[in-house]
């Protein structure tokens, strides 16, 4: 008989051996990327434990957890969802705080308000700087650097678009007298505190930042690390001033929350020389003008901002009632809303 034949036959023998095998015995191999089934029914976490960002630092948050911080990774889950500074958030895994303990963070709680910034004017990617904050402290020096008037009108309208109370602290008085700097301010309602270098005006600062949770900002080279540092009693890196240049040196590289040693919290954050609005809405510009640049005929009651010609600032600064501090007021004004593509007030 030959191969062929024996192949070409009866295989009933030869199938034989396999007739105790059914469907039932295939073993199917398990996912590569886990072992468990994916599911859409995601927990809820709303009884996890929560707490309170304070730090961000390469992918690692600090979060503080009753009297003590904790570090914690962003879960998965989350996505692309950002976690800030100031955020409230539900944790996850080790919450214990021991040394080479890991938590995570599977959600962030709903904000009350939110500090931006884009790159310019133009760019409508905003990158988120603190979540929850109460009040903003803006941080300015009367002289090295000098002050920068369209800066702190920049400050001003993020404030009010995030939603926070903005008050000016002026240091370094004792190189410079403020008050040509601070007429440009006069008929804003701005809480001011003034501050030399020799002479921390902590009582009045206190009183500021009591039981509040304040972001400060400023120019690099104002003081505001320093300043922080003889609140929180922290370490804050400070600089000095180019004296080529007239700039200061980045001393921050990311925000982080300190506690005012009689109360409150202060976040600090990284000095910067510009801040782009390019995600501000148009309309919150005027509150950083206050009373005197806020149009008779209002966006809101269905004018649309490119037909609103009836700006009181207009009006008060053609009157001379502003005075020539008025007139640079307006300027800075007319340049915001043309830099985020507004109409310029009084051209039309």
């Amino acid at each position: 008989m030959s191969w062929w034949d024996d192949v070409d036959g009866d295989d009933t023998d030869a199938d034989e051996p396999y007739g105790q095998y059914d469907e039932s015995s295939v073993r199917v191999r398990p996912n590569p990327k886990g072992n468990r089934p994916r599911t859409k029914v995601r927990p809820t976490y709303d009884d996890a434990p929560t707490g309170w960002v304070t730090n961000v630092d390469r992918g690692r948050f600090g979060v503080l957890v009753g009297d003590q911080v904790i570090t914690a990774t962003k879960a998965r889950e989350l996505g692309k969802k950002s976690v800030v500074t100031g955020d409230t958030v539900f944790l996850a895994g080790d919450v214990s705080g021991e040394p080479g303990s890991l938590a995570r963070i599977v959600k962030v709680a709903e904000r009350t308000t939110l500090l931006r910034r884009s790159a310019d004017d133009t760019d409508e990617v905003e990158r988120v700087i603190v979540a929850n904050a109460d009040q903003m402290l803006i941080v300015v020096a009367a002289a090295d650097p000098e002050p920068r008037t369209r800066l702190i009108d920049r400050y001003l309208v993020a404030a009010f678009d995030a939603g926070l109370d903005p008050i000016l602290c002026i240091t370094k008085t004792d190189l410079a007298d403020p008050t040509p700097f601070l007429a440009h301010f006069a008929c804003l309602s701005l809480r001011i505190v003034t501050s030399r270098a020799d002479d921390v005006p902590f009582e009045a600062l206190h009183e500021v930042l009591d039981d509040k949770v304040t972001v400060t900002v400023g120019h690099s080279g104002v003081g505001k690390s320093t300043l922080v540092n003889a609140l929180t009693g922290s370490s804050r890196a400070t600089g000095v001033v180019n004296s080529v240049t007239g700039r200061g040196r980045h001393t921050s590289s990311s925000s982080i929350a300190l506690q005012v040693r009689d109360g409150g919290w202060i976040i600090d954050t990284p000095g910067v020389r510009s801040f782009g609005l390019g995600h501000v809405d148009p309309a919150n510009v005027f509150r950083a003008f206050a009373s005197h640049a806020v149009p008779v005929r209002a966006p809101a009651d269905g004018i649309p901002l490119d037909q609103a010609h009836d700006w009181e600032i207009v009006d008060r600064v053609q009157d001379g009632e502003l005075g020539p501090t008025g007139v640079e007021r307006l300027d800075s004004f007319r340049a915001l809303l043309t830099g985020m593509g507004a109409s310029d007030p009084g051209t039309e």
